[in-house]
C-alpha cells in the first residue's frame, strides 16, 4: 500500500526524470550557479521588483543598490543596515524632517554612466513625483508603501543629497534599503528610441525596454531574460566593493512554484541550489549529500485578520481562540520536519522589541474552545472564516499544507475555515488594496508572511490605522488608538534605546490584542549540491550570492 510520504517520494524521483531530460545542461569552462526559485514568474528587472522579498533578494539586491544595505556576512549575528551607495548620513539637528546623505565616490552603473546625486533625485522621483518624466506607476507600489514618509530629495553637490520627510521618521535610513537606484542615462536612451502617441507613453515603453536591458551599480549585470523562463546574470567584476565580486561568472535563476519539482531537479543535477525543498525528501537529499541549510529569520508567518464592519475576527475572543487552537510543535515536527520556529507574537523573548504581553500565545485547546463557546460558538454553531493563501512565493513555506493544517486544528474549536488559493504575486498585489477590495473575495483573513527586520516593517506598517490601504500594508483596517500613540512615539524616538522600549511596547500591545493568528518563524530553508560552497546563510530573508563559489 502506498502512503502519501511514499506517493510523494515517487513523484519526486518520476519529475526528476522528466526534468533531466527536458532541461539542457549549461555547458562551456565558465562556473555557473543554477537557482530554483519558489516564484512562478522571474521578479520584475527594472529596478523595483515585485513578489515580496523574493523579489529584493534575486533581482533587486543581485543588479542593483541602494543608498542603505543589509550586512549578510554573518550566520551568527543578526543582519543590520550598513552604508550601501552612501557612505554616512545625519538627520537635521533643528528640522528632523531633513536628512543628508553624503554618497560613494567612483560608482558607475552597468552601462558606464556615473553614480551621483542627479541619479537618486531621479530614483526617488520615479516613484514619488508624477510629473516627472520617469515616473513610474507600476513601481510605486512596491516601493512607496515601504517608505511611506520620504516626501523628496534635492541635490546639494554631486555626491550629497538632501532627502526630506513627511514627518520625523527615524526608520528611514532602514526604509530605503528598498529604493534600488537604476541607471537614469539607460533608461533615458530607451526614451529616446520609444515610440508613443504622448510622454507618459513613450515613458512606459521605455520601462518596458529597460526591463530587459536593465543597469544598475550592482554585483550582478543582467546577460539574458526569458519571462517566466530564466533570467541569466554575469559577474560585474569591476563593482565598487571589491569583497563582493562575485567568484561565479553567471548565475541562472529558474522559476519553480512546486516544492517537489525544485526538490526534483536538484536531485537530477538540472540546479544547484532550491529553495524551500520539499521536506519529505530532507531524509533523502541528506543521504545522498546534498547540504542544507537553515537560520532563524526576522519573518512571520501569519493569518492577518481583517477588522473591516461585520468581520468574525472583530471579536477578541475568536481572535485570542484561534491563537490558541494550533499546536506549533506539531506543525514543526510533524508536517514541515522542523523547519520552523513557533511564533509567539512578531518577536519572541530575548528580542529588545518583544516587551512584556500578558496574553501568552500557547496551545491550549481547551482555553480556546471555552473563549470560543463564550463568544457563541461550539460543535454545532461553527463560525465560518476565509482566507486568501498562495500555493507558493516568498517567505511563504509550504502554504498549502501549513493552511490545510490550521484547517484541521481549528476545526477542533469550532471554527469552518475556507481557504482561497490564488497565485502568489496575485496575492502580494491584493494584500495592498486591502480587506474592502473586491480582490479580497470575501476573505476575512490574508495569509502573507512578512519580514520582521526593522520597525515600520515588522510592526507600523500593520497596526497604524494611517497604513490603511492604498497607503501601505494595513490590509486588515485596524484602527487602534493605542497603536497609533505608540508608533508616533517610536517613529520620533531617534534615541536607540528609548526607541527599543517604544517598540517593546507596541509589540506587546499588539500581542495582547491578538492583532494576527501568529504561527511560524521561517528558517529560509535552502538544499543544494555539494559543488556550491561559501554560503553564509543570514538571519535575514536576503542572502549575498557573491559569496558563493562552484566547485568542479
Amino acid at each position: 500500500m502506498l502512503t502519501k510520504k511514499n506517493t510523494r517520494a515517487a513523484l519526486i524521483a518520476m519529475l526528476a526524470l522528466t526534468t533531466a531530460a527536458a532541461w539542457p545542461r549549461v555547458a562551456g569552462a565558465e562556473t555557473v550557479l543554477r537557482i530554483g526559485m519558489t516564484a512562478a514568474d522571474i521578479p520584475r528587472t527594472l529596478g523595483q521588483p515585485d513578489q515580496g522579498f523574493e523579489g529584493n533578494r534575486f533581482t533587486g539586491l543581485t543588479m542593483y543598490d541602494a543608498l542603505t544595505g543589509w550586512d549578510l556576512s554573518s550566520a551568527d549575528k543578526a543582519s543590520v543596515v550598513i552604508p550601501g551607495l552612501a557612505t554616512e548620513w545625519k538627520v537635521d539637528d533643528a528640522d528632523k524632517t531633513k536628512w543628508t546623505f553624503k554618497l560613494r565616490p567612483g560608482v558607475t552603473f552597468h552601462d558606464g554612466s556615473p553614480f551621483n546625486a542627479d541619479a537618486v533625485v531621479w530614483n526617488v522621483e520615479k516613484v514619488l513625483k508624477q510629473d516627472a518624466p520617469q515616473f513610474d506607476a507600476s513601481q510605486v507600489g512596491v516601493t512607496a508603501s515601504r517608505m511611506p514618509t520620504l516626501a523628496s530629495a534635492k541635490k546639494i553637490d554631486d555626491m550629497t543629497v538632501e532627502l526630506t520627510t513627511k514627518e520625523p521618521d527615524s526608520f528611514l535610513p532602514i526604509n530605503l534599503t528598498n529604493l534600488f537606484m537604476a541607471s537614469p542615462a539607460k533608461w533615458q536612451h530607451f526614451y529616446d528610441k520609444a515610440e508613443g502617441a504622448d510622454a507618459k507613453a513613450k515613458s512606459q515603453a521605455a520601462w518596458t525596454a529597460f526591463a530587459k536591458d536593465a543597469a544598475g551599480t550592482g554585483p550582478w549585470k543582467m546577460a539574458s531574460f526569458t519571462p517566466r523562463e530564466r533570467l541569466e546574470l554575469v559577474k560585474n567584476a569591476s563593482y565598487w566593493d571589491k569583497a563582493r565580486v562575485p567568484k561565479v561568472d553567471k548565475m541562472v535563476l529558474l522559476p519553480m512554484p512546486e516544492a517537489n519539482a525544485r526538490t526534483a531537479a536538484l536531485l537530477s543535477g538540472q540546479v544547484d541550489w532550491v529553495e524551500a525543498p520539499a521536506p519529505d525528501a530532507l531524509p533523502e537529499l541528506k543521504q545522498r549529500g546534498f547540504k542544507l541549510y537553515a537560520n532563524e529569520q526576522p519573518h512571520v508567518w501569519p493569518w492577518q485578520f481583517s477588522r473591516v464592519e461585520g468581520s468574525p475576527w472583530n471579536d477578541i475572543r475568536v481572535r485570542k481562540a484561534a491563537n490558541l487552537c494550533v499546536d506549533r510543535e506539531g506543525l514543526k515536527d510533524g508536517l514541515l520536519a522542523g523547519l520552523m520556529v513557533p511564533a509567539t507574537g512578531t518577536f519572541e523573548p530575548g528580542h529588545p522589541w518583544r516587551g512584556k504581553p500578558s496574553f501568552e500565545i500557547k496551545y491550549d485547546k481547551a482555553a480556546a474552545q471555552k473563549l470560543m463557546q463564550e463568544a457563541g460558538f461550539g460543535p454545532n454553531k461553527k463560525l465560518t472564516v476565509k482566507t486568501q493563501t498562495s500555493a507558493s512565493g516568498s517567505g511563504q513555506m509550504q502554504p498549502l499544507a501549513m493552511n490545510e493544517y490550521l484547517q484541521q486544528a481549528l476545526a477542533e474549536c469550532y471554527f469552518d475555515v475556507k481557504l482561497d488559493v490564488i497565485e502568489w504575486n496575485t496575492l502580494f498585489t491584493n494584500w495592498r488594496r486591502g480587506a474592502k477590495d473586491p480582490s479580497a473575495n470575501g476573505s476575512n483573513a490574508t495569509n502573507v508572511t512578512y519580514a520582521a527586520m526593522d520597525p515600520f516593517f515588522a510592526l507600523v506598517r500593520f497596526l497604524q490605522s494611517g497604513m490603511a490601504p492604498p497607503v501601505s500594508n494595513n490590509w486588515g483596517f485596524i484602527n487602534n488608538p493605542k497603536f497609533d500613540e505608540l508608533v508616533k512615539k517610536a517613529r520620533q524616538t531617534f534615541d536607540p534605546a528609548a526607541r527599543d522600549a517604544a517598540l517593546a511596547e507596541l509589540h506587546a500591545a499588539s500581542v495582547d490584542d491578538a492583532a494576527f493568528l501568529y504561527v511560524a518563524h521561517d528558517v529560509g530553508p535552502r538544499a543544494m549540491s555539494p559543488k556550491v560552497t561559501g554560503v553564509v546563510q543570514p538571519k535575514s530573508w536576503f542572502i549575498d550570492f557573491s559569496l558563493v563559489s562552484m566547485k568542479e
